[in-house]
């Protein structure tokens, strides 16, 4: 299926506005969480055009427990987009347009706690943005300013920390300050120690502005962040000046070991989301409101009588209900 933007046609094409007996479930999968599954949608293929852009790749549409699901790679077929590339306000924007209620989202992060064991999952609770190269905002041509001290879904994350709280095998972690860095190199071992003066418990490269784009969409998003291994803080200072140390872990060899675990934290973490999204299914006539929901209700702050009318149109199915009556 393929779905072209056309600037005056959003009313009629594309729903503005879902409402809660139209739960429709978006799927974002990073690293590792990304192919395996896609591997296993069997789904229908859209090919959405944006006003920016085209997003990573197709969106797939299926059914998890009678749940329609849209399945989104950030990366891309082949993991073709680095962190600093990946097209976030076209992957959001076209998740709303085929009606994305809940994100639901994914990415391997390194920790930068000992708590947080490699193959762990966390329900990360807080962010810290260090991003400084993509753009963070859908509206360019007005002032709108969305509420973001909480920046995922509460509904969500008691979903997620429920299902997975009776887990024995790996832990799930209720909560996590996440430090998302713009890479793609990773950090130096002076960063990696002053993210952990800061309070950050992770660091990864994709949660902002992806996140922040979600609340602008009015989407309820959570993240669900792998951990892979400890980041550089932990390892042993290297000294040039000696002999190579007795058992020092070979640079292969650790690679090979930070794959097993994504592998391993991404089996983890697809059970835990099926669980999740099984919960939303049961639950979703009673289900209660996200505050991202209603995001944009006290967030537009220019004068919505001065707004170029066809920049309203043009952001119809993020804003358009907000311009109405």
């Amino acid at each position: 299926m393929r779905l072209i933007f056309w600037p005056f046609a959003f009313f009629v094409r594309v729903p503005i506005f879902v409402c809660m007996s139209e739960l429709k479930i978006g799927l974002i999968g990073g690293s590792g969480l990304g192919d395996a599954l896609e591997a296993g949608a069997g789904a229908v293929h859209h090919e959405v055009e944006t006003p920016f852009g085209r997003p990573s790749g197709p969106i797939l549409e299926t059914q998890w427990d009678g749940l329609p699901i849209l399945f989104l790679s950030r990366h891309g077929p082949g993991h073709l987009f680095n962190p600093s590339h990946v097209p976030f306000r076209a992957n959001i924007f076209a998740l709303k347009q085929l009606g994305c209620t809940h994100i639901i989202a994914s990415g391997a992060v390194g920790s930068l706690r000992e708590e947080c064991k490699p193959r762990d999952l966390v329900v990360v609770d807080q962010v810290i943005d260090k991003t400084s190269r993509r753009a963070g905002t859908f509206f360019e041509k007005a002032a709108v300013h969305v509420d973001f001290a909480e920046p995922f879904c509460p509904v969500l994350r008691r979903i997620l920390i429920e299902e997975g709280a009776g887990e024995t095998t790996y832990r799930v972690h209720g909560r996590g300050c996440y430090v998302c860095m713009e890479g793609p190199a990773f950090s130096t071992r002076a960063e990696s120690l002053m993210h952990r003066l800061w309070g950050g418990d992770l660091i990864g490269m994709t949660a902002m502005p992806e996140a922040k784009l979600a609340r602008e969409a009015e989407i309820a998003y959570a993240l669900v962040a792998l951990v892979t291994d400890y980041d550089c803080w932990k390892r042993p200072i290297t000294d040039v000046t000696a002999a190579p140390a007795a058992g020092a872990v070979d640079a292969g060899e650790l690679m090979k070991e930070i794959i097993a675990n994504l592998t391993a934290a991404s089996d983890n973490a697809i059970a835990l989301i099926r669980r999740a999204v099984g919960r939303l299914a049961a639950q979703q006539d009673a289900l209660p409101a996200s505050p991202a929901h209603d995001a944009l209700r006290l967030g537009i702050w220019s004068d919505k009588s001065r707004v170029d009318p066809q920049e309203v149109e043009r952001l119809a199915p993020l804003w358009g209900r907000h311009f109405k009556g």
